[in-house]
């Protein structure tokens, strides 16, 4: 049995996917992970015609507390949350299906897609395991390689809940890497007209205008994290003072965390998890 202490040592052993999942500063990427994932024309399709996320704010914020949940779950859950977790999110996909309306990228006009699809599945769980761990690491602290590939490894291990083969998940950074680079370089990932609209959305974070200077703090690491030809085929100003903005936030992330309690630094489910782990007969 590990002796999980995420409430009061940080240094200590703990899986890694628990170490980078517990952080609640990695929202601070999220929204690069989805920028990404809607660059996949298919994709972007999906959630423009199955979801309430570009209507009104509350859409916005409904689907990332539905994804944050489902993660949380699958990571810190027992067994059997892992599993109810994963079958709420294979219901929700179970009616995500359509065609593109037009032609874009390497898909031809009324190409079909399904949420269900392994190949889509794979290109969304690996945005995110690349995003984390570049916020993690940028906002954080530094992992080594072997952290890296551990991670990798660990957040692939629910795949089969959600009907992804774990041959198609890459299980080090290297092939995560790799996949990634091929993924950009195929043709198959292209920035639509709708994955525009929808990125509009997403960098207004459901806030009024009155919180401008809070989302222009927010829209840093979403911008400035992603890859360079991704970001501008959003169209988005990239600057020598964005990258230096982008690092003092990142610097200072860095340096205040450490001060942070456990309470307002780690996520809740984290905490009961860390505490099932120390006492498995409250579990």
């Amino acid at each position: 049995m590990l002796h999980i202490a995420a409430e009061t040592q940080p240094s200590e052993a703990i899986p890694t996917a628990w170490k980078l999942h517990r952080e609640v500063v990695l929202l601070a990427g999220w929204g690069r992970a989805i920028l990404l994932q809607i660059a996949h024309p298919l994709v972007a399709q999906g959630v423009a015609d199955h979801s309430g996320f570009a209507q009104d704010s509350w859409g916005r914020v409904g689907r990332l507390k539905r994804t944050l949940a489902a993660m949380l779950a699958l990571t810190f859950g027992t067994p059997e949350e892992s599993a109810r977790a994963a079958a709420a999110i294979n219901r929700i996909h179970d009616r995500v299906h359509g065609h593109l309306p037009e032609a874009a990228g390497s898909f031809a006009t009324s190409a079909r897609y399904s949420a269900h699809d392994p190949a889509l599945l794979a290109w969304v769980h690996a945005t995110l395991v690349d995003t984390f761990l570049i916020t993690y690491e940028r906002f954080v602290a530094p992992l080594t390689a072997d952290e890296r590939d551990q991670y990798c490894r660990e957040a692939g291990s629910k795949a089969p809940l959600l009907g992804i083969p774990p041959h198609m998940l890459p299980p080090t950074t290297a092939s995560l890497e790799a996949y990634m680079g091929r993924m950009l370089a195929s043709g198959d990932i292209v920035v639509t007209d709708t994955a525009r609209a929808l990125a509009g959305e997403i960098l207004s974070f459901g806030l009024p205008r009155s919180a401008r200077p809070l989302v222009a703090l927010a829209r840093l690491p979403v911008v400035g994290l992603l890859p360079p030809a991704i970001r501008d085929g959003y169209g988005f100003t990239w600057t020598r003072g964005h990258e230096r903005a982008l690092r003092t936030l990142a610097a200072a992330t860095r340096l205040g965390l450490p001060m942070l309690p456990p309470l307002l630094r780690y996520w809740p489910a984290a905490r009961r998890a860390a505490r099932r782990d120390r006492n498995p007969s409250d579990g």
